[in-house]
C-alpha cells in the first residue's frame, strides 16, 4: 500500500511560528491545553518541511486550515492568521497546498468579502467552520449567508463537529444541525469533520440521509475510531462519503491504520484521495 496517492483535506498549517501562537493561547488564564498539541510536536521550521514530510509521506495535496477559532471566555482569535502564508505556499507549490478559508459569523459582510478574494486572488478550495468560541449553533442565521455564498460560488463547507478540546462548550457543533443547513441549501456539499464524536450515529445519520452531506475522520486514527464509524466504513455507501483528514495527527500511521481496516482497494482508493479530488476540484 505504499503507492497510495493521499490528499489531507483537513491540515492545520503547523509551522512553528502558527503553533506557538495556538500553545500561547490554550496555555492562557481561563483557556484549557488542548491534548491534540502533544502529537503535534513543536512544529514544521518552514514550508520545505512541510513539503518534504509529505513527500515521505506520500501525500500529494493538503487542504490548509486557515482557522478562525474563536476562545469561548477571552472573545478574540485563538492563533496566527496564516492567510498569505497559505497563498505563498500555493503559488510555490503548485498542485500541493491549497487553503480554506474562515468565516468569522459577527464579521458577516467582512468575512464574505475575504472569502470572495481567498477563492479569485489565492485559490483557495473551500471554507472550513470552527463554530464553538461563537457560542452560536453550525445552522444559526448568522452562518446562512456563508452557505448562501459557498453554494453561489460552488464551495465546499467543512465544519469541525463533536466535542471541541478546548475551553468550550460542545453542544453546538452537534451534527444533527447539519440536517436543517443541508435541508436548506440542497446543492451545496457539507462535510462533517473530527467524526462527530460523541454524537458519531448523528454524523453518519445525516451522511447516509443527504446526498450532499460527506463525513471527514480527522483527529481520529482508524484504531480509534467509534464502532458505528467502523460498521459504516466497511459499507459500500461509505466509499463515495467518507474523506480522509488529518487535523496534523502522523501522515504514516494513518495510511497504515486505514490500509488494515480491510476495505476493498477501490473504497481505500476513493477515501484517501478520490472523493477531495471530485469534491474540492483538485
Amino acid at each position: 500500500m505504499a503507492d497510495l496517492k493521499t490528499i489531507d483535506t483537513l491540515f492545520p498549517l503547523l509551522l512553528e511560528e502558527w503553533q506557538q501562537s495556538w500553545s500561547d493561547a490554550t496555555n492562557s488564564p481561563g483557556e484549557l491545553k488542548c491534548s491534540v498539541e502533544a502529537a503535534w510536536g513543536a512544529g514544521y521550521p518552514g514550508p520545505e518541511e512541510i513539503i518534504k514530510a509529505m513527500d515521505d509521506a506520500g501525500v500529494e495535496t493538503i487542504l490548509a486550515t486557515d482557522l478562525l477559532a474563536w476562545s469561548y471566555r477571552r472573545q478574540s482569535r485563538f492563533a496566527k492568521d496564516m492567510t498569505e502564508t497559505i497563498a505563498e505556499m500555493t503559488t510555490k507549490y503548485p498542485g500541493r497546498v491549497f487553503g480554506l478559508a474562515d468565516y468569522d459569523p459577527f464579521k458577516i459582510r467582512e468575512s464574505l468579502d475575504k472569502l470572495e478574494k481567498d477563492v479569485k486572488e489565492r485559490n483557495y478550495k473551500g471554507v472550513y467552520i470552527h463554530i464553538y468560541g461563537y457560542d452560536i449553533p453550525l445552522d444559526h442565521r448568522k452562518m446562512y449567508p456563508l452557505y448562501a455564498k459557498c453554494e453561489e460560488m460552488g464551495l465546499p463547507v467543512s465544519m469541525q463537529t463533536g466535542h471541541v478540546l478546548e475551553a468550550m462548550p460542545s453542544e453546538h457543533a452537534r451534527p444533527i444541525y447539519i440536517d436543517r443547513i443541508a435541508n436548506d441549501f440542497r446543492e451545496l456539499t457539507l462535510i462533517g469533520t473530527h467524526t462527530g464524536y460523541p454524537w458519531v450515529d448523528e454524523m453518519i445519520s445525516c451522511t447516509t440521509k443527504w446526498p450532499n452531506v460527506y463525513l471527514n475522520f480527522s483527529a481520529w486514527l482508524p484504531k480509534y475510531f467509534h464502532p458505528s464509524l467502523k460498521t459504516f466504513m466497511t459499507s459500500r455507501l461509505a466509499s463515495d462519503k467518507v474523506l480522509f483528514g488529518s487535523n496534523g495527527l502522523s501522515w504514516k500511521r494513518y495510511i497504515e491504520q486505514m490500509s488494515a481496516m480491510g476495505l476493498r482497494d477501490d473504497s481505500l482508493e476513493k477515501i484517501l484521495y478520490g472523493n477531495a479530488k471530485r469534491i474540492f476540484k483538485l
